[in-house]
């Protein structure tokens, strides 16, 4: 268990009370419906592409009875480039759950938002954390990696352990909840935007102690994650797939689809069908392809 001297949390806090990003979502009137849909919308995805489309959404879908109001087809359209489109679905029928059962406000407790659909332990926490100002700790990859550098002396951290990562970060938060609360936000904002995974900002860091620069900042020792890439893969695909459905306005023939990707035919048929799995497309009895809902 890490001492809570570890990481100096009045220096980090002063920094962040100056240096954080104005993000809509973190804005005092936005509510846990916002930062609910922003969460989902983050992961994986940056914060210039998300930050338009949430302002769409909120306009669109104020209210989670709004949004389970509307179809599932309508929700993805409006979706459009942010990519791995499930999370949209997950956050329509998230959006019914809350509007039926929870009076059409976000609950406000780890374990209330674990039982919604679609909800991780993440998810669940940034909420309560960040909607909410509960002291409960937030872990994404820029907390993990503050810590492996500022507390255990590492370039990066190890594999990931919810238990270890989650007693990690709260022996970091002050004892005073609204504290605790911008210290969450505090330690996620630095890794974001000075501890870099490639280039860290040392000299703009904050932080009088860093156990990984008083080691002399020794190189990363293990494997490097290796790089995701995207174009040619089944991802892709899926996207023009879906490209094809969101731009029209109902069923389509399968040879509109088939002509998205003519250099693999197996790797269309692939993608096409793990739509339909997904639930992200429906065939219609004459054999069209649509949109949830839209069949």
């Amino acid at each position: 268990m890490l001492a809570n001297q570890t990481v100096d949390a009045s220096a980090l806090l002063r920094w962040y009370d100056e240096h954080a990003r104005d993000l809509p979502w973190r804005r005092p009137d936005v509510d846990g419906w916002g930062v609910l849909i922003s969460e989902i919308m983050l992961q994986q995805t940056p914060v210039a592409r998300v930050a338009p489309i949430w302002a769409e959404w909120l306009s669109r879908w104020p209210r989670p009875t709004s949004m389970a109001a509307s179809s599932q087809a309508e929700v993805l359209r409006a979706w459009g480039k942010l990519g791995y489109p499930r999370r949209a679905l997950r956050l329509h029928e998230c959006a019914r759950v809350i509007a039926e059962q929870h009076g059409d406000r976000v609950p406000d407790d780890v374990d209330t938002l674990l039982a919604l659909p679609g909800i991780g332990d993440y998810t669940a926490r940034a909420v309560a954390c960040f909607a909410y100002g509960q002291r409960v700790p937030v872990v994404d990859t820029n907390v993990r990696r503050v810590i492996a550098r500022a507390v255990h002396g590492t370039a990066e951290p190890g594999n990931p352990s919810t238990r270890r990562d989650l007693a990690d970060a709260e022996a970091l938060l002050p004892a005073e909840v609204p504290q605790a609360a911008v210290m969450s936000a505090a330690l996620m904002e630095l890794g974001a935007t000075v501890c870099t995974a490639r280039k860290p900002d040392c000299a703009n860091c904050p932080l009088p102690r860093c156990a990984w620069r008083a080691a002399g900042s020794p190189a990363h020792t293990g494997p490097r994650r290796k790089t995701q890439t995207y174009a040619g893969t089944d991802r892709q695909v899926r996207g023009l797939l879906l490209d094809v459905l969101r731009d029209d306005s109902g069923p389509v023939e399968r040879a509109r689809l088939d002509q998205v990707w003519l250099r693999d035919p197996g790797q269309r048929d692939r993608a096409l069908d793990s739509l339909l799995v997904d639930g992200l497309i429906e065939q219609t009895d004459q054999g069209l392809f649509a949109l949830p809902g839209e069949s």
